[in-house]
């Protein structure tokens, strides 16, 4: 097992750094192990509705249809970006931008606001049901259905199904009690969702009025998506395919989730006990990242302050929360400078950093990071592909490296990433 927490300075300048302890390192193998369980169950158990479900909002957006996201509070919020940012922005080259909205409590009441946006042949996915706010979720919901959209739910398995998920057609409920690992299932299934919905913008005679055309030569992705190559009106040949791909999808979280979690298993353990120290004393959490590695950001400090029961609220603040701080800073400085100046502003000794980045070079990350450590914040980053800069040159006191090239896997095992350092700070590492 390899830690990479990278320590600034001489040796035996930051006294705050260990190197884990054999309790923590339990408590990530344990962490794992609910994670891969429930990860094999429910995408087993969901493979043929999850490929059937990409059918029915493919059709939906071909007809004009717009993904309308609604989650109330702040972790589902964050759930509610990360899906319309995914949607609207692909990271795959070539796939095409799709139309989606997000819906937060920000915004006002959830049902007004679904009232006022929705049309019938939208598509309505849903956060948070069994949560505080759950009933102005469901009632939003309730009138998305009632107007004719195709509604979408995630929920836990042991929520009841008349309180949470009645109301949506496409009902997802998640195995266990750990509210983190639901999260990050429901966050890889509409990365699924995102991905593969897009195969059947190359059947176009799998598509409710529309006609076919030749077969589909898939070229240099038909190592990733070999049903491109599906004759266009075989329509059982590729879901057979996309039941198989989200299957492969799953098995691939699973491991880069293993790789993550077991080779940052010091870096996690020692920056949780140096954070939980820096609490302690009076310190604050500040958390950035960009695209979809913001709205993780907004979900790292949902969960620091609002824990699960029993644990303390954290103080933690989101850099990318105010739309008029970046773009003010990015209007007339630059994008490069839209966290560190925050970090200027907000970041004190005793203060910590946490940054998301799924390719380890962003410079507006490595601007910050240096920031950060110039005022004597702690920093951690969670980084992927081989870690990019960060990681090379040592750019954060710990460093934990998801070693893909995929961003919505990344993004996933970082959010278990996220997940289990949260639970180390409250549960201890020593």
């Amino acid at each position: 097992m390899t830690a990479l927490a990278w320590v600034r300075g001489e040796p035996g300048e930051r006294a705050e750094e260990d190197s884990g302890s054999p309790a923590a390192l339990d408590r990530i193998r344990a962490a794992l192990a609910r994670r891969t369980e429930a990860n094999a169950q429910f995408f087993e158990a969901e493979a043929g509705r999850t490929a059937e479900l990409c059918h029915r909002m493919a059709e939906r957006f071909a007809r004009g249809g717009r993904l309308v996201a609604l989650g109330c509070s702040p972790a589902s919020r964050s759930d509610a970006r990360h899906v319309a940012v995914e949607f609207v922005h692909p990271v795959i080259v070539g796939k095409r931008a799709l139309p989606a909205l997000g819906l937060a409590a920000e915004g006002g009441p959830l049902p007004r606001q679904a009232d006022l946006v929705l049309k019938p042949d939208d598509i309505t996915i849903a956060f948070g049901l069994d949560e505080d706010e759950g009933p102005e979720t469901r009632e939003a919901l309730a009138l998305a259905r009632g107007r004719g959209c195709l509604t979408i739910s995630y929920r836990g398995e042991n929520a009841r199904r008349e309180v949470t998920g009645a109301g949506a057609e496409w009902d997802f409920a998640v195995s266990g009690a750990d509210p983190f690992v639901h999260q990050e299932l429901a966050e890889t299934h509409y990365h699924v969702l995102w991905e593969l919905v897009h195969v059947f913008f190359e059947h176009r005679g799998l598509l409710e009025g529309r006609k076919a055309r030749q077969v589909h030569d898939p070229g240099d992705s038909s190592f990733l998506y070999p049903f491109l190559g599906e004759q266009e009106t075989d329509v059982e040949s590729v879901l057979a395919d996309v039941r198989a791909s989200v299957r492969m999808k799953a098995d691939e979280v699973a491991e880069l989730r293993r790789q993550t979690l077991l080779e940052g298993a010091g870096a996690l353990s020692a920056a949780a006990g140096a954070m939980r120290r820096r609490f302690e004393a009076g310190g604050t959490l500040l958390v950035l990242g960009n695209g979809g590695s913001a709205t993780d950001a907004m979900d790292a400090v949902a969960d620091f302050r609002l824990p699960p029961a029993g644990w303390p609220a954290r103080p933690a603040l989101d850099l990318t929360a105010d739309p008029a701080i970046l773009t003010a800073i990015a209007n007339d400085i630059g994008t490069d400078a839209i966290f560190s100046r925050q970090i200027i502003a907000y970041g004190h000794p005793g203060d910590m950093a946490l940054a998301l980045s799924t390719s380890g070079n962003s410079r507006n990350v490595i601007e910050a990071l240096a920031e950060a450590r110039r005022r004597d914040l702690l920093t951690v980053a969670m980084v992927g592909y081989d870690g990019g800069r960060v990681a090379a040159e040592r750019l954060a006191d710990h460093v934990v490296v998801t070693r893909s090239e995929h961003i919505p896997r990344i993004q996933e095992a970082q959010a278990s990433a996220y997940h289990v350092l949260r639970e180390l700070v409250e549960r201890g590492t020593a």
